[in-house]
């Protein structure tokens, strides 16, 4: 073998050793974000974390979530919104990614492509404007859902927004929100990722002691009704979902709260 042939052997193996090495480097990492998924954080209030119906909870570093694999989408995301995270910053919308914390394979943007629905965020971008990585951090596969467009930035954006303002009234609230997984439903995309009939959201403020809830189920459709025109009790929410919202509360707490549809204490000023 001459020279330039050894050469270009060596070359051939360097190339091959170096993507090698990057391939470990890229599995190693996509390893280390699954099993962080498996972790509860430290600053996730974990206490007000729903059941799983699915059996695959991934903890992202600024909300939780629960993946519907045959819906391709969560059946909830949850998350504190505290008043120090209430920012009017305005941040570059990053591009949308498959969450590689879902074990199960999380639905592709390319589903929504085309499909006459918006990706409608379940942690809403502007509720973590806070930082750009927690901006960011919503932009995953994992987070979106199929809104009509009038849906989502109509009735839906007027709750997310009135959700922003009890937050910072009552100094924080913990927020649960997803599409209704259930019945028959339209689907988009190569993967079938299902379109909810209904959306909810469950809000709990236990501020000093003095807990009060209040859930919200809407027709995935446009309104000019009131938001309260929604209220609903989290009996109600449970009963179509299957999930149990606040099973660690004491009993005699989460029984009379969750039968309960009063907004009494929520102001819609």
């Amino acid at each position: 073998m001459n020279k330039r042939s050894l050469y270009t052997v060596l070359a051939i193996l360097l190339i091959l050793l170096v993507f090698g090495y990057e391939y470990v480097l890229e599995d190693k990492e996509t390893t280390e974000i699954i099993e962080e998924g498996v972790v509860v954080k430290t600053n996730t209030n974990e206490y007000f974390l729903p059941s799983s119906t699915t059996g695959q909870i991934v903890h992202h570093e600024n909300y939780s979530l629960s993946y519907s694999e045959p819906h391709e989408q969560a059946e909830w995301v949850a998350y504190e919104l505290k008043a120090s995270h209430l920012s009017n910053t305005n941040l570059k919308r990053p591009y949308f990614e498959i969450d590689k914390a879902v074990k199960t394979g999380a639905a592709h943007w390319r589903n929504y492509k085309k499909s006459g629905y918006d990706r409608g965020h379940l942690c809403p971008a502007g509720d973590r404007r806070f930082s750009k990585e927690a901006h960011d951090e919503t932009f995953l596969t994992s987070n979106i859902s199929p809104q009509e467009h009038q849906f989502n930035a109509g009735v839906w954006n007027t709750l997310e927004q009135k959700v922003r303002y009890w937050a910072k009234k009552y100094d924080g609230v913990f927020v649960i929100t997803g599409g209704v997984l259930k019945g028959q439903m339209k689907t988009i995309g190569d993967e079938d990722v299902s379109v909810p009939n209904q959306f909810y959201k469950v809000l709990i403020d236990n501020n000093m002691g003095n807990t009060k809830m209040i859930a919200f189920l809407m027709p995935h459709k446009d309104s000019n009704q009131p938001l309260y025109k929604f209220v609903v009790s989290i009996d109600e929410i449970e009963d179509l979902t299957g999930i149990d919202f606040f099973a660690e509360l004491d009993d005699s707490i989460e029984n009379r709260l969750e039968a309960s549809s009063s907004y009494k204490g929520w102001s819609f000023n």
